[in-house]
């Protein structure tokens, strides 16, 4: 866990890695690469801010998805996926044993292609219609953006690392790919707690890094945090409100937060010139209380007057 005030570190704290079945147990420390899960989706977001910058994205034009032209889905906007409405048919469940497009998508029938997996199943809505959180949607949109910069993985690799990690000082960082070359959008990312924690910060400068450079268009984090749909959860009295690829704390006025699977969170609230990450491993049954301890460290922290 990381917590920077004003863009320095204030607070951290490490213990053990478990056992599973992607590693043996292992010490963390401030130089552990953890895994991002869901939290490198809010990645994919800034990614597709620094080519929005570059007037190579319309994200209001039909997603570039060649199995997809002549078909009811070729009306599907970048849009559209990055609100999580493109309504195409996902369920993201995380229990082995239960219906789960993202089980199959990552380990399963889709473990190949992630991307193709998910493009490939049925449009169950008129896209734009409904909201559905799907890892699928940020798939798609990661091979899209591998097509526009161009040189398969290696070009992507060079373009997160020159582009984005680079400028923002996550020199730990390391994108995960799938056997077809697609950056995994949706989950992997590894870097150190601290190296999560610059790119929160990235989005509290408003998409200006520590040596003050602009790499992300003005407005991008607004961009991110444009309210779309309310997720009333069953866990937390709140509930939490989703954007473009990022989710907001209610509780929080202006804040943004990147969420994961096990409990990895980047909250960031600006207002409190606040970055907070956590990343340890959290069963969903005991989420909330996790919550409520980062909702309190959260209020200790006074408002900037």
């Amino acid at each position: 866990m990381v917590v920077m005030h004003r863009g320095e570190v204030v607070a951290e704290r490490y213990g053990t890695q478990p056992e599973t079945v992607f590693g043996p147990a292992a010490p963390v420390n401030a130089d552990s690469a953890l895994i991002s899960w869901s939290t490198a989706k809010s990645i994919t977001h800034a990614v597709v801010g620094l080519l929005v910058a570059d007037d190579k994205l319309d994200l209001e034009a039909p997603a570039d998805v060649p199995e997809w032209r002549g078909t009811d889905k070729q009306r599907i906007t970048l849009m559209n996926l990055l609100k999580m409405q493109s309504g195409l048919e996902f369920v993201e469940d995380y229990v082995d044993g239960e219906t789960s497009h993202c089980i199959g998508m990552l380990f399963g029938e889709g473990a190949s292609d992630h991307a193709g997996y998910a493009a490939a199943l049925p449009l169950a809505h008129t896209p734009g219609t409904v909201w559905n959180y799907s890892s699928g949607n940020t798939n798609i949109i990661t091979r899209v953006l591998g097509g526009v910069i161009g040189g398969g993985q290696s070009g992507m690799e060079a373009f997160l690392r020159h582009r984005l990690f680079g400028p923002v000082g996550m020199d730990s960082a390391t994108p995960g790919f799938d056997e077809v070359g697609t950056w995994v959008g949706s989950s992997y990312v590894y870097a150190t707690a601290r190296d999560f924690a610059r790119f929160g910060e990235l989005y509290r400068r408003s998409g200006i890094t520590e040596t003050g450079e602009r790499i992300l268009p003005v407005g991008w984090a607004d961009h991110g945090r444009a309210f779309v749909a309310h997720d009333p959860t069953n866990d937390v009295p709140a509930g939490f409100d989703y954007g473009r690829h990022w989710w907001m704390w209610p509780q929080f006025q202006g804040s943004i937060a990147a969420h994961g699977y096990e409990g990895q969170f980047i909250v960031v609230v600006p207002d409190r010139e606040l970055t907070v990450v956590h990343l340890g491993k959290t069963d969903v049954g005991v989420r909330h209380h996790l919550v409520s301890h980062l909702g309190d460290l959260i209020n200790a922290v006074p408002i900037s007057t």
